[in-house]
């Protein structure tokens, strides 16, 4: 089974400027975006996933998208990428599919269609299609709040049987369903909510999908090897360097911080396309004290 442990970066898509237009330069930074993988290459962090949602892939069209994963690819040279797939057209999933299949991805990482809340037997049959349609293995990813739907825990066993689905980004908000999921052991369980890292871990889950990771990657990787290891006392002193920061990364809509601490460190430009909005910098100025906490070891 491809393997899916570890600390996953959720990379954003870096921008020339606020607004999509060719005419002005101002689309995807791709000289950025090749900077931030090499970065992040670097920490050694374990992969990277592209177009999630911090990658703000509902403000890309298919050619910036497709665009995004080649840099992306690229610039990755061996270190694994997932790639996500959202949306609520399911041609157009399918079609979006198609081309995934030509790139040498690690996984597909793909949330229930969204504001269409599908039964649960719905969920079921969009996912094995999917699954059965995809070269590379599929990641499920429980989000209801942005979704509109909570994927029950029976519909998560049967999906667990189909051979082609591996793995969970888990932003399902039941600490017990998660549990479940881990002790059935079918899926490799990730957790997609930062501040929860530790407990996944803790419980024997597969690791995280992180967009905090890309800020502080070393931080994030040695909690993680620590408690691979057994070293749970590091690794609840590190949980508790970060915690402050997790908090104000996430203090505004994601990725507006994530790429306002990224800019300080030079890395990308803060830009984001509407209707999300640049960090205030009140939060900015809050957040780079978290980091300069951080550094000094809290």
């Amino acid at each position: 089974m491809t393997d899916l442990s570890g600390i996953w970066v959720a990379i954003v898509t870096p921008f020339l400027g606020p607004t999509f237009s060719p005419a002005q330069g101002l689309g995807v930074d791709h000289a950025a975006l090749r900077q931030l993988v090499q970065h992040l290459k670097q920490a050694e962090v374990t992969g990277l996933v592209a177009l999630g949602s911090t990658g703000e892939p509902a403000a890309l069209d298919d050619d910036e998208q497709n665009a995004v994963l080649d840099t992306v690819l690229d610039a990755a040279q061996g270190l694994p990428v997932i790639a996500g797939l959202a949306g609520n057209h399911v041609g157009h999933l399918h079609a979006r599919l198609a081309h995934l299949n030509t790139l040498p991805l690690h996984a597909v990482l793909s949330p229930a269609p969204y504001y269409v809340r599908p039964s649960q037997a719905g969920l079921v049959a969009h996912f094995k299609a999917l699954a059965d349609a995809s070269r590379a293995p599929l990641m499920l990813y429980d989000i209801p709040y942005r979704t509109g739907v909570q994927m029950d825990l029976d519909t998560l066993l049967t999906l667990a049987a189909h051979e082609h689905i591996i793995g969970l980004k888990d932003c399902g908000g039941s600490l017990d369903k998660t549990q479940q999921l881990i002790a059935d052991g079918r899926l490799q369980v990730l957790s997609g909510e930062d501040a929860l890292i530790f407990h996944n871990l803790c419980l024997g889950g597969a690791g995280a999908i992180t967009a905090a990771a890309q800020v502080a990657p070393q931080a994030f990787m040695a909690m993680y090897q620590a408690l691979r290891e057994g070293q749970l006392a590091p690794a609840r002193a590190l949980q508790h360097q970060l915690a402050p920061l997790i908090r104000s990364l996430f203090s505004e809509p994601n990725p507006a911080l994530v790429k306002a601490e990224l800019a300080r460190q030079g890395l990308v430009l803060p830009h984001l396309r509407p209707p999300l909005l640049e960090a205030s910098a009140g939060a900015a100025q809050a957040l780079e004290a978290c980091m300069h906490a951080l550094a000094a070891g809290g």
